[in-house]
């Protein structure tokens, strides 16, 4: 079963609340690999008080980093270092369950997970369908138009926009430039 990946054009723009829609619309489990930063509760942690089907389950996070940063400074911070091969061994695990499964990235999709690799290379190793998230903000045109790009440079396979808040009205602009459906 192919998972979804939710992913976006930065920190901060809804990803969480997506992940939660559609983890709850499709009662599918829901994991997030990599957390960085818990001080106030985890992804998951919230996404689980949310969610209302008895058939989802929060699948436990591959790496659970206290510091609220960058992936690859807070495994640093930690004196860890995220290897692909243990998220693709916890994506092993995981699988198993015949249920759906909605995957929540860390950051953007440019975000680093080590010297080496991005979330863009996670995607890449689970080989996920994703679904791009941009809150409207001055700047997320470009933002989104360049995670885009880097998208169709990788053949990731985009199943569409979603698009949080309302500054301006540039959706149907970015679905335009990007080729990708809201």
């Amino acid at each position: 079963m192919i998972p979804l990946f939710i992913t976006g054009i930065g920190t901060g723009i809804g990803k969480t609340v997506v992940a939660a829609i559609v983890t709850e619309a499709l009662r599918a489990n829901y994991w997030k690999p990599v957390q960085a930063g818990f001080a106030d509760g985890t992804d998951s942690e919230w996404v689980e008080s949310v969610i209302t089907n008895h058939k989802s389950k929060i699948m436990p996070e591959a790496y659970k980093l206290a510091m609220a940063a960058s992936p690859h400074l807070a495994a640093r911070a930690q004196g860890e270092t995220i290897r692909l091969e243990t998220i693709a061994e916890s994506y092993a695990f995981i699988i198993r369950s015949s249920n759906k499964t909605v995957i929540e990235g860390a950051g953007g999709l440019m975000a680093p997970l080590n010297d080496g690799h991005f979330v863009l290379d996670m995607i890449k190793l689970l080989n996920a369908r994703v679904i791009l998230v941009s809150r409207n903000y001055l700047g997320s045109i470009n933002h989104s138009l360049l995670t885009a790009a880097v998208c169709r440079a990788n053949n990731v396979n985009v199943m569409g926009w979603i698009f949080n808040e309302k500054y301006m009205d540039y959706e149907e602009d970015i679905v335009r430039w990007s080729g990708y459906p809201v």
